[in-house]
């Protein structure tokens, strides 16, 4: 039931963040949804379901955006790895360390783009990036971290819930 429910809400993120999300731009800039999923999964499940997710996660944006070999299929899953190492020492009704790890994940994320765009395509400015790419993303991910975070949250309690009661005899 567990791997249903999150292979669902993995295609319907990738679904909105590619179509709806797209009117929630600011200034050419929408939230990175597919990361606060992965960060919210990490920290609530743990490394190796982080970087379960962020495998499948980063396949699909390599099948259908994919511009370099794996570039999505290796960030994500890495990105999932090193959050959700954190797991065992994290409280989950903390709402603060999920924003914290979240603007750590578009760091990583800008970070590599801005790495790949530079070594692959043309040289970028490093000013440009850190004012009119990485702090506004950074800024506008976090604030919606938090909604999306209780979603993924009271769902996670939901299927635990759901699996404790499940082997009960009576």
């Amino acid at each position: 039931m567990r791997i249903l429910i999150t292979t669902i809400v993995v295609i319907l993120n990738f679904v909105f963040y590619t179509t709806v999300f797209r009117l929630l731009e600011i200034g050419g800039i929408i939230p990175n949804t597919p990361l606060i999923l992965l960060v919210s999964y990490s920290l609530l499940r743990g490394k190796k379901e982080g970087a379960i997710i962020g495998v499948g996660t980063g396949m699909l944006f390599d099948m259908f955006f994919g511009t370099h070999f794996c570039f999505y299929t290796v960030l994500y899953p890495l990105i999932g790895y090193l959050i959700g190492k954190n797991q065992p020492e994290f409280y989950r009704e903390n709402y603060i360390l999920p924003v914290f790890f979240c603007l750590f994940a578009v760091g990583i994320y800008e970070t590599a783009h801005f790495g790949e765009q530079w070594l692959f395509q043309e040289g970028g400015s490093l000013m440009h990036f850190l004012f009119q790419i990485l702090l506004p993303m950074a800024v506008y991910t976090g604030v919606c971290t938090i909604p999306i975070y209780r979603l993924l949250f009271g769902l996670d309690e939901w299927l635990i819930s759901k699996e404790r009661y499940k082997y009960r005899l009576f």
